[in-house]
């Protein structure tokens, strides 16, 4: 069934891909096979499970026996203002923490321009202390048109929200990210963010529920692996796509003409594209954040790119895909045309090994009436009350779906009418369902990936951290009480770093352990979590670099597949079946 990996175009592009996108690599093809790989073999199942935006420190930092918070040196975890002189205070815009209200003014900055008082001075700080699970800090699910509350820019006000102790978003994309990882500095996180101090918050660890879980009494076997980086510099949209294609997104035929559909980013000297509270760019308003990288030749009247940043058409920030579904209304001139890159999908295809992507609410914005997960009636209209107002029947997207999370809907194997679609293109209620009837037998595909719907993603913004953690421990344990668990690995990470601070610098920059990186990433370190019966010990830290590309390898690894891209220079995650316990716990 397994067979060879992949043969024709797809294994020819492979070949190629990873010298095509200049990969810096210290993992080579001389080196000895992966730790693990003989215990890899013995896993039948691979479950990716794939939350949002949080950085390790940010959520993992007080897990014992890992490269936590305690180990974060001054020269990693000091932040600077535009000028280098290092804050003294956290200027900080979410309503609920603010000073002096509904905080207290204990600190006073005036290392820059922009004198402000807060609560907190110039290093990392408890978001649990301030927002817990019962404040009432989250957005009712629904976009604007809904709810007027939902998801505003500073947050929502303790007393109007729901509880969940949301905070307010943080920018995370493509050039603002490797501002403020500076090289390895991890010292611009407040200067280059929309958010400023807020990216110093982080949670109490303890207080997780997934910890709370894998603290209790019985609990499955885990892996921490402490040295994960998010694949791509930026947000959710080119993670996805560097997790099933190490690749980045190119925009065939993209206007680089300086017009309304021109969406290339114009940067300044520092690489950035925006002015944000902390950061006034020296272009001024000239500067540009859309979706393409800068244009390597900008047209008459746009500012040269400068050399050190990428350039070229290719998407790295939020897009809309081609296919249904996208947001709706979305013209032709902003949605991705259709992309042809092999994916890890075509490469399970080929050799026929069974995978689906499961999202959450994908029946609904897919138009697949009838089908697990659809709530939206028989017609005319879609008759969810949570449905996108603008949405036509058949295709109704729960107001919290996100389209550029479905990243196999860009390409076009997986077109809208395709086979390839319907038997892989999925709704999470298939695969909980698959898993609910797993008693006696497995009933799980060799690899599947999931997706939660919004609300449960751990989104910051739109969805409560500990709604989905708690969300996170169901899903583990239904998988953990079925036929499943004995040969299943499931993987648990999240896409990005969802714009907050890590002190870990990535591979590529000044002071990392040399890596696999090129222009794309890695970026900022992020939490992944292994859980598998074939690990030594209850408990383990796997201390091997890894990026979200060695999901791809792990993979490829077990079902004999050939690499794509740059996963083929990077550890796989087999390396968990050779982690050892921490020395203390």
């Amino acid at each position: 069934m397994f067979g060879r990996s992949i043969v024709g175009p797809v294994a020819a592009l492979g070949a190629v891909a990873a010298a095509a996108v200049g990969v810096t690599a210290a993992l080579s093809a001389g080196k000895k096979p992966d730790p693990g790989l003989a215990v890899l073999q013995k896993v039948n199942h691979i479950v990716v499970l794939y939350e949002e935006n949080h950085s390790y420190d940010n959520l993992y930092g007080g897990w014992e026996g890992t490269n936590n918070l305690a180990n974060a040196d001054a020269a990693h975890m000091t932040q600077r203002n535009q000028s280098g002189t290092p804050y003294s205070c956290l200027m900080i815009t979410d309503v609920n923490l603010a000073a002096p209200s509904p905080l207290s003014a204990t600190c006073q900055d005036s290392t820059t321009t922009n004198l402000f008082s807060s609560h907190f001075s110039a290093t990392h700080f408890d978001l649990s202390t301030y927002l817990g699970p019962n404040a009432t800090t989250c957005p009712t699910p629904g976009p604007s048109t809904l709810n007027p509350s939902f998801a505003p820019a500073n947050g929502v006000p303790s007393g109007t929200g729901l509880p969940g102790g949301c905070t307010r978003d943080l920018v995370h994309r493509f050039y603002q990210e490797q501002y403020q990882i500076d090289n390895g500095k991890m010292d611009r996180y407040i200067t280059g963010s929309d958010a400023t101090g807020l990216v110093m918050g982080t949670y109490d660890t303890k207080q997780l529920p997934i910890y709370q879980y894998l603290h209790s009494q019985g609990h499955p076997k885990y892996a921490i692996a402490d040295d994960f980086f998010q694949a791509a510099f930026g947000g959710s949209f080119l993670n996805h796509q560097t997790l099933i294609c190490a690749c980045a997104p190119i925009w065939t035929g993209a206007p680089n003409d300086g017009g309304a559909d021109d969406l290339h980013a114009v940067v300044d000297g520092n690489g950035m594209p925006n002015n944000y509270p902390l950061y006034a760019s020296p272009l001024g308003s000239a500067v540009r954040d859309p979706q393409l990288t800068a244009s390597c030749t900008p047209p008459a009247g746009r500012p040269a790119t400068p050399s050190f940043v990428a350039c070229g058409d290719f998407a790295v920030n939020t897009t809309q895909p081609w296919y249904q579904p996208y947001s709706p209304g979305t013209a032709d001139t902003r949605r991705l045309p259709p992309q042809t890159q092999p994916t890890i999908g075509d490469e399970l295809s080929a050799a026929n090994v069974d995978w689906a992507w499961y999202a959450g609410g994908w029946s609904n914005a897919n138009g697949d009436v009838g089908a697990p997960g659809w709530t939206n009636g028989t017609g005319p209209t879609c008759s969810d009350p949570y449905h996108q107002p603008a949405s036509v029947f058949p295709n109704c997207p729960d107001a919290d779906f996100q389209f550029h999370h479905q990243p196999f809907n860009y390409y076009k194997n997986y077109a809208t009418g395709t086979p390839a679609r319907a038997a892989h293109l999925l709704d999470q209620a298939v695969f909980d369902n698959a898993v609910a009837t797993s008693k006696t037998k497995c009933n799980l595909k060799p690899v599947s990936f999931v997706k939660p719907i919004g609300e449960l993603n751990e989104h910051p913004g739109y969805a409560s951290e500990f709604a989905g953690n708690t969300a996170q421990v169901s899903f583990i344990k239904a998988i953990e009480g079925s036929a499943c668990a004995k040969d299943t690995m499931i993987i648990v990470t999240y896409d990005e770093f969802g714009g907050q601070w890590d002190h870990v610098p990535p591979p590529g920059t000044v002071g990392a352990v040399p890596g696999a990186h090129d222009k794309w990433g890695p970026g900022t370190r992020i939490p992944a979590l292994v859980i598998s019966p074939l690990l030594k010990a209850d408990f383990v830290v796997d201390h091997v670099e890894h990026d979200t590309t060695a999901i791809m390898s792990t993979i490829e690894k077990r079902w004999n597949l050939k690499p794509i891209a740059r996963e083929a220079h990077v550890a796989s995650m087999a390396t968990v079946f050779k982690a050892n316990p921490p020395k203390t716990t």
